[in-house]
């Protein structure tokens, strides 16, 4: 089965290299890595997929989106687009339907980006919401955590904690919390998931700036160095009016770790760890 997935990568490769040209991208062949840029008008996305051992024939392809007009429940939509493509072609080569899936989401955009004006995220998140398979509502929502606000130079931070097993109970989380009127209207809420799909060993994962550059970037490497699975953790910026500088990100990694730590997401055996290696 193993020989049978790597020849099947190989062509899979071969085809998208033939069919995207310079837009296909190899980004470490020893990890099988690659990436595809797509342009759609005026907005661009990067698609970067992963294929482990197991891909196509038992598990889906490990992948990353990088489009800074992709947020909120926007984000989490098109990521369930991919994942019912997924779920629908279990064993098949799914790269080419992924890359096309996204294209047409970005088409759909642009021309609501042509019709709407004023606050547009807001919009994108009402109609978002709207879409939804009626089904989630039957689904009871994760239960929802809130840790301690960290507050400095008249900015608080707050983070927010919930374990999830899908695409779709994020979109669950993300719009609950939406629901609060204080949260939707923060500078900032950022947010970081992993988790492992039923029936697979590979870790979905991806995270969101909302306007803080690389702060969900960096809270999705502390997720991956403290191996957190199953969880989505959001911490909330409410700005002050008083630039932090670097202090922010320090500000939203503590958030983040402090409520990983409070809902056991952060083993006894790491903090045991980091102890013995400072008395060394």
């Amino acid at each position: 089965m193993a020989e049978e997935n790597l020849s099947r990568q190989a062509d899979e490769v071969e085809a998208l290299s033939s069919i995207y040209g310079t837009d296909f991208h190899t980004e470490s062949t020893e990890h099988k890595t690659y990436s595809v840029d797509i342009i759609e008008g005026k907005l661009m996305c990067l698609l970067q997929v992963t294929m482990p051992l197991d891909y196509p024939g038992e598990s889906p392809p490990i992948y990353m989106l990088s489009a800074p007009w992709l947020k909120g429940l926007q984000r989490q939509e098109l990521c369930g687009y991919l994942e019912e493509i997924y779920l629908e072609n279990v064993g098949e080569s799914i790269i080419y339907m992924w890359v096309e899936r996204i294209r047409q989401f970005m088409v759909e955009q642009g021309e609501l980006n042509e019709q709407e004006t004023g606050e547009l995220e807001l919009s994108l998140s009402l109609a978002s919401a709207e879409l939804e398979d009626t089904s989630e509502d039957l689904t009871p929502c994760p239960e929802i955590f809130s840790g301690e606000i960290i507050s400095d130079r008249r900015s608080h931070f707050q983070p927010h904690l919930a374990t999830v097993k899908s695409q779709a109970q994020i979109r669950q989380v993300l719009r609950k919390l939406y629901e609060n009127k204080k949260i939707a209207s923060a500078t900032h809420n950022i947010y970081a998931f992993r988790f492992e799909p039923e029936g697979s060993t590979c870790i979905n994962q991806d995270c969101e700036d909302d306007g803080e550059t690389h702060a969900g970037g960096r809270m999705l490497h502390l997720l991956q160095i403290l191996d957190a699975k199953d969880v989505l953790v959001v911490v909330t910026r409410w700005f002050g009016g008083i630039l932090l500088g670097p202090d922010r990100f320090k500000h939203i990694n503590n958030a983040a770790r402090q409520i990983l730590h409070s809902c056991g997401f952060i083993s006894t055996q790491v903090d045991k760890g980091k102890k013995s290696r400072k008395g060394k």
